[in-house]
């Protein structure tokens, strides 16, 4: 029945549609043409396709458009609330971790996600703390021993090095011995070599030696635990693995769980600090600044120095491009994305968009210890993910970062002899090359053990 009207009245009105999805704005194709033909970075297709369209774009290397996520809301929309309808394909590190944490998807991911979590948020760190300690005080002596002979090293290497025995000392219980350092040289080798393998892992011949490598010491680490070989620090976190009561948890899943620790618990953490050093080579001010914020040790030096570490992921995040495919139709941002389209979160530019971020490119730790200063909008910065896929050993890695920094900042002082040009964009964005260094002595008054009494 209709409903009666008075004269000069209006009829009630139905609520107003919502606005009919539109296509993702693409990226004319002779512009990824003159992208190809200049033999250009992923990085750079993307940044024109970011600047050009806006914080949803797209462009078409192949028969459909890959669609580039950088505005905050539509990462918050991919990631975090409709995380489900963008899922994760094969990992391009599955030929190394195997179906670790890293790579595994539905269930699997869920029960090894669910054990893992525990181990490195709120009272599971603990655990680490002193292995984290020795792992820098370690890294701190031979720092000092080579300030006082003028020794040149790398920087990087060095990085690697102390990254490396952490989550060795975190595994294991034991540091990292030199034996199973130059055999883990392999897990850096094969980790260049990915972005140039075939996605599906297939194809392992070109790191096969260096893959066995890897396997030996994994399968070498499982034996000794498993005959309850804890190390000087107790059981490790390989131990978590070996007593899981899920029947999943094979010798092959234990391997492969162990390898995603050691790959994801050194590889960026190493990468974030020699991009650090380098930053603060160019703008020596910000040491300075983080070493006079409070005494040496207290809660504001802390800050202070944590704050050159999370500008640092900023500038380098640790994953530069999340990619994933929609499960299904869906509207992001107001645009329409088919089933099956490619989608790539790229944390490297939404945290240098000039609409978040002042003066994005310029080194500026501040941001993190000045109220106002960095974006509000969740999803504006993202250097280890968010949503249930964001990494897990976030707190470990700003952990161990922060104490080495306390141990390094106010001893040393790298002078590079040479610095990398450029960056890799690969599955990291990585210096280009080596970073010989020396070091200055440490300065007067300060000691180099930030917990020395």
């Amino acid at each position: 029945m209709a409903t009666p009207t008075t004269p000069g009245s209006l009829p009630p009105s139905s609520p107003p549609s919502p606005p009919a999805a539109r296509p993702v704005p693409e990226l004319d194709p002779a512009a990824v043409e003159r992208w190809r033909a200049d033999g250009g970075e992923p990085v750079d297709l993307f940044t024109q396709a970011r600047e050009r369209l806006g914080g949803v774009a797209a462009f078409r290397l192949g028969p459909r458009p890959t669609v580039l996520v950088t505005a905050p809301e539509a990462v918050r929309h991919v990631l975090a609330l409709h995380h489900g309808r963008y899922v994760k394909r094969s990992h391009r590190a599955r030929l190394l971790v195997g179906d670790g944490v890293l790579a595994a998807t539905g269930e699997a991911w869920q029960r090894q996600r669910k054990l893992l979590q525990a181990q490195f948020t709120g009272r599971g760190m603990l655990r680490y703390e002193q292995r984290i300690i020795g792992a820098a005080r370690t890294t701190a002596a031979r720092w000092a021993a080579c300030a006082r002979t003028g020794q040149v090293l790398d920087v990087g290497a060095e990085m690697r090095r102390f990254a490396l025995d952490t989550i060795w000392r975190s595994l294991t219980g034991h540091p990292l011995d030199s034996g199973t350092e130059r055999e883990l040289a392999a897990v850096e080798t094969v980790m260049a070599a990915l972005p140039r393998l075939p996605a599906d892992g297939a194809a392992q011949g070109p790191v096969a030696a260096e893959s066995a490598a890897i396997d030996a010491v994994a399968h070498r680490a499982v034996a000794a635990a498993r005959d309850g070989g804890a190390g000087p620090d107790g059981p490790g976190l390989l131990h978590v693995l070996l007593e899981a009561p899920d029947p999943e948890y094979t010798d092959r899943l234990i391997r492969d769980e162990l390898v995603t620790l050691l790959v994801a618990g050194h590889e960026t953490t190493a990468t974030t600090l020699t991009w650090l050093f380098l930053l603060l080579d160019h703008n020596p001010w910000a040491r300075e600044e983080a070493l006079a914020a409070g005494a040496t040790g207290s809660p504001e030096q802390r800050r202070a120095v944590s704050a050159l570490v999370h500008e640092t992921l900023r500038l380098y995040p640790s994953a530069w491009v999340l990619p994933r495919c929609a499960a299904e139709d869906d509207v992001l941002a107001g645009h329409e994305v088919k089933a099956g389209t490619d989608v790539l979160v790229c944390p490297y530019l939404t945290h240098r968009d000039p609409e978040l971020w002042e003066e994005p490119d310029r080194f500026d730790p501040g941001r993190f210890t000045v109220p106002g200063r960095r974006p509000a909008q969740a999803g504006s910065y993202l250097p280890f993910g968010i949503g249930p896929r964001a990494c897990l050993g976030s707190q470990f890695a700003l952990r161990e970062s922060t104490v080495l920094l306390e141990h390094l900042l106010p001893a040393h002082t790298p002078r590079f002899r040479s610095r990398p040009t450029k960056a890799v964009y690969g599955i990291t964005v990585r210096p280009d090359g080596p970073t010989p260094a020396t070091l200055d002595g440490a300065t007067a008054g300060r000691p180099a053990d930030p917990l020395a009494g």
